[in-house]
């Protein structure tokens, strides 16, 4: 991650940061990494294939949403997907269905971990996170597993490698 500035919660809802969105924890707006061409091109492909589900399935899918887990906690997943209703504020405090973090180059996986971690305590009933490096996928159950596909059997949708690794 980044460098850290102290800011009310209020203040960080009415920033717009140039380049990449922050995240914040605790009083400190908090940098993220910075997207590699995989990291974004899986990022989209991801919320592409949730997309295409929309002619069937009310599912809103949502990239780089701001969350509100708690008071004083506000993270930002690559990739977020809301079923069946969408979010109902600008920065939801109601877990998505699906929270997805995808690694770029400058990532440490221990943050990351933390990250998929307070998702799951949260209330995210599928956490994952996408490696487009090693074009491998893993799901959060505590700890990670890796797997070969991504599966939501609430709505009946499955992720393959080839679904999002070029």
């Amino acid at each position: 991650m980044g460098v850290k500035t102290a800011a009310s919660l209020d203040e960080y809802f009415r920033t717009s940061f140039p380049n990449l969105d922050r995240e914040y924890r605790d009083g400190e707006i908090v940098e993220r990494t910075v997207p590699d061409y995989l990291h974004s091109r899986t990022q989209a492909l991801i919320a592409f294939f949730f997309e295409g589900l929309r002619k069937r399935l009310p599912v809103f899918t949502c990239p780089e949403l701001r969350l509100r887990l708690r008071d004083g906690l506000v993270l930002i997943p690559d990739v977020c997907v809301y079923w069946p209703d969408r979010p109902g504020s600008n920065f939801p405090d109601v877990p998505p269905l699906v929270a997805i973090e995808i690694m770029s180059p400058d990532d440490r996986l221990t943050a990351v971990l933390e990250k998929l971690e307070e998702y799951r305590a949260w209330g995210v009933k599928h956490v994952w996170l996408v490696d487009p490096h090693s074009r491998r996928m893993y799901c959060c159950n505590p700890g990670l597993i890796e797997v070969s596909t991504l599966r939501v059997a609430e709505i009946d949708a499955e992720i393959t490698a080839a679904d999002i690794f070029e």
